[in-house]
């Protein structure tokens, strides 16, 4: 097991240690996992393919409603709707 320290930028942002993450590529998609205490990092590519498209798709959902909170979300006709999603 590896063990490092690092810190979050006050954009949120976190470093993962070169040492780390030698053997991740530019734009890998990484689960954060938030319970009680700790913070969980999960390579997404590590998920069953299921649970990945379940993961991204309430992603892209939660963006959704934040846009429509926001009110800067986009109304579309059922059909264009339905065919966006479908390319999720």
């Amino acid at each position: 097991m590896e063990v490092a320290i690092t810190k979050m930028s006050s954009k949120g942002q976190v470093v993962i240690p070169a040492s780390m993450r030698t053997d991740l590529p530019e734009g890998e998609k990484i689960l954060i996992i938030k319970e009680g205490g700790r913070i969980i990092l999960k390579l997404l590519t590590d998920l069953e393919p299921a649970l990945q498209d379940d993961i991204l798709f309430a992603e892209k959902t939660e963006l959704a409603f934040e846009e429509y909170r926001k009110g800067t979300f986009i109304r579309k006709k059922a059909g264009d709707f339905i065919d966006e999603i479908s390319s999720w």
